[in-house]
Formats: C-alpha cells, sequence, structure tokens
C-alpha cells in the first residue's frame, strides 16, 4: 500500500514518453504494413508471416546480448539510446521499398533497434524503482507506450483519408516522432550508477543457475505463450477478410490499442497487491477467448470485438510478464534475466508467426486462430504447475 502513495521514478516516466513517441511512429507504419506488402507489393500471406517472425525473433535474441552487455558495463543507457536511435534510422527505408528484401532488411533493422532497447531499459525501470511499486511503474510504461499505439493507427488514419490512401507517403510521417523519442532518450533518461561488479561477465553456468527455479518457469510459460501470440498483422488481415475496407485498416489496432492502454496501468497496479500470476492467468484465459471469437465468428463486428479482446490480454499479461522477470532475477543479473527471457520468447515468435501465415493459407483465419487458442491452453496449464512460483505474492 505504501508503493502506491509515493511518486513514480523521473526515469521511469522518460522512458514511458520515450516509449509512446517510438510506438507512435511504429504503428504508423504496422497499421499499414500488411497490406502495403500483400496488396501493393503482392506478397503471400505466408510470406508477410515470415517476415514478422523474422523481425520479431531477431528483436528477442538481440536483448540476450543487450542485458548481458548492460549487466557488464553496470550501464544501461548508451544500448537504449542506441536502439532507439537504429529504429529512428530504419523508418525512412520503409517507404522506399519495392519488395521483399528491403521491407525484411527495414523490419530486420527497426527490430534490432528494439532489441538492442528492450532489456536495458526493463532492466533500468527495475533498477530505480522500490520493488513495492514495480508492477505500476511496468503498468506506467505499457500504457504510454500502447497510447502511442493508440495514437499511430488513428494518425496513420487520418493520413491516409487525407493523401488520398498513398502509403508510402504516409510512411514518411513516422520519421518525426521517432526523431523525437531518440531526443528524450538523451535529455530525459538517467542511467544507473556502475556497481562495483561491472567488469565481470555475469552469464557464466553458475550464475544461470542462481537465477532458479522460479525464473526457468516464467521463461516456459512464456515460451508457450509466445508460441499462442503471433504477430497482430492478421488480425488486421482477418478484419480484411471480413470486409473491412483497406482504408479503415488502421482501426484495427485502435481497438486493440485503446483496451490495451486503458488496462495496462491498472493491471501492474493490481499486481502489487494480488499475486502477478492469478492476473497473468486471467489474461491468457482472455486470449482463449479473444481467438474462439476471431476463429468461430463472421463480420466486421466479431473481428473487432475479437481484437478487443487481444488487447485486454496484452494488459493483463505484459506488464505482468516484466514484472515477474524482475522479481524473480537479483539486481547484478537483472539485464540478463530479461535478455534470456526475451530470447528464449523470441525464437518461440519465428515458427509462431510462420505457422499462422502458412495455416491461414492451407486452411483459413479460423485453423490459425483454433492452433493459438490450444497454445494458449498450454501456456495457462504451464502457469498452474509452476510458473514463477517466487513471484506468487506480491513484493
Amino acid at each position: 500500500m505504501a508503493g502506491a502513495r509515493l511518486a513514480l521514478p523521473r526515469t521511469v516516466w522518460a522512458l514511458g514518453l520515450v516509449s509512446l513517441c517510438m510506438d507512435l511512429s511504429s504503428e504508423i507504419i504496422h497499421a499499414l504494413l500488411p497490406l502495403f506488402m500483400t496488396a501493393t507489393l503482392g506478397l503471400s500471406v505466408a510470406l508477410v508471416g515470415l517476415i514478422d517472425g523474422i523481425a520479431e525473433a531477431t528483436a528477442n535474441v538481440t536483448k540476450l546480448f543487450s542485458g548481458w552487455l548492460s549487466d557488464r558495463l553496470g550501464r544501461r543507457k548508451p544500448l537504449i539510446l542506441l536502439g532507439y536511435g537504429l529504429a529512428a534510422a530504419s523508418k525512412p527505408l520503409f517507404p522506399l521499398a519495392a519488395g521483399a528484401l528491403p521491407i525484411l532488411a527495414a523490419r530486420f533493422a527497426d527490430r534490432i533497434g528494439k532489441g538492442l532497447r528492450g532489456a536495458p531499459r526493463d532492466a533500468l525501470i527495475a533498477d530505480v524503482t522500490p520493488a513495492a511499486m514495480r508492477g505500476r511503474a511496468f503498468g506506467l510504461r505499457q500504457a504510454l507506450d500502447t497510447a502511442g499505439a493508440v495514437a499511430g493507427p488513428l494518425l496513420a488514419l487520418g493520413l491516409m483519408l487525407l493523401l488520398a490512401g498513398d502509403i508510402r507517403l504516409v510512411f514518411w510521417f513516422a520519421l518525426v516522432p521517432a526523431l523525437i523519442a531518440v531526443l528524450l532518450v538523451v535529455v530525459g533518461v538517467e542511467d544507473r550508477a556502475a556497481g562495483p561488479e561491472a567488469d565481470r561477465a555475469p552469464l557464466r553456468l553458475a550464475e544461470l543457475k542462481a537465477l532458479g527455479r522460479g525464473f526457468w518457469g516464467v521463461i516456459l510459460v512464456g515460451v508457450a505463450f509466445s508460441l499462442a501470440r503471433f504477430s497482430e498483422a492478421f488480425l488486421i488481415l482477418k478484419a480484411n477478410a471480413e470486409g473491412l475496407p483497406v482504408a479503415l485498416a488502421p482501426l484495427v489496432l485502435v481497438v486493440m490499442n485503446l483496451v490495451y492502454a486503458a488496462g495496462a496501468y491498472p493491471a501492474g497496479t493490481l499486481s502489487d497487491r494480488y499475486p502477478p500470476r492469478t492476473l497473468l492467468l486471467a489474461g491468457i484465459s482472455v486470449l482463449i477467448l479473444a481467438d474462439l471469437l476471431l476463429a468461430l465468428g463472421s463480420g466486421v463486428a466479431a473481428a473487432l470485438a475479437g481484437t478487443a479482446l487481444w488487447g485486454l490480454h496484452l494488459a493483463l499479461t505484459q506488464g505482468i510478464m516484466s514484472r515477474m522477470v524482475a522479481d524473480e532475477a537479483s539486481e547484478r543479473l537483472r539485464g540478463s534475466a530479461f535478455g534470456l527471457f526475451n530470447l528464449a520468447t523470441g525464437l518461440a515468435l519465428l515458427p509462431a508467426s510462420l505457422v499462422a501465415g502458412l495455416l491461414w493459407q492451407a486452411a483459413g483465419p479460423s485453423a490459425t486462430f483454433l492452433a493459438a487458442a490450444g497454445f494458449a491452453a498450454l501456456a495457462a496449464l504451464l502457469l498452474l504447475f509452476g510458473g514463477g512460483r517466487r513471484a506468487a505474492t506480491p513484493a
């Protein structure tokens, strides 16, 4: 209860605003990218899934090394700045792309940037925030991040209407908030002080064992969960297949992220008072409901309702998973712990998106979402039988 009365550190707010600006930038592109790839460039849905899976897996693999390096250096900010800088530099590549390889290169660079900043950023939030308010801190950053994800598709929608559907021209506007995000890192984020063990490489075998069974349980749940959480590009494709016009495609991400943004901070605050595992289980249950609705429902309304439930599951799970990783790792290994978690879940994203695309092509959207519901059920079972025991009670 005391944590609820304390002000969150300035660095947490700064990182939240940075996330807001970069997600605003990214979602301007991502709201239109699946249809740009299929309708404008003529790429297959399976190729969309493959490119998205490679990109997201790359980001999460990179987080392993950035988290480890931030532990060894004893500094987080340089890697955070490099990551946001590379993501900003990748934005002009999207409007210039003329085929699959340029899109892959742009997504690869953008996700490398995400990977470089992700684990050090989450570790820094845990570093500067008292344990009693850690869920609130992660919830705030996630809420601000998702507010950008709401504004991005709305801005993309307005620009599409204003610019007569010129997707390439809309993509150029994404560069502006990306540059603002980089500036905010420079002036607003304060690094932690280097610890006495900053000159040691933390990821030795003995150190891995020190992370404990609870941490590896969280990773196991996260991997199963990632198999159920393929790219949101399939939500856009589903709504379009049900009759949503291309010009209104950004509404899919608006619906999802409005629910996500509204729920992330309250969910994080609740995780400071109630067992995080309970909230995570509720989020997985909501994902199963979303998948069933998307698989069995028909029409634009059903697709958007399933998308809203997808956003609710994100609110109940994303900040909570970060909280659970932070709770299971010591301060000295925190960056490495986030890196390992994101490596494991990132490797699962590639087959998840690829299989989703292949199922879509072979058997239709229903098969894709029913398979996701099955993997989500597996994650729930793993959570019930031991994932994240130390995080079972609030700090």
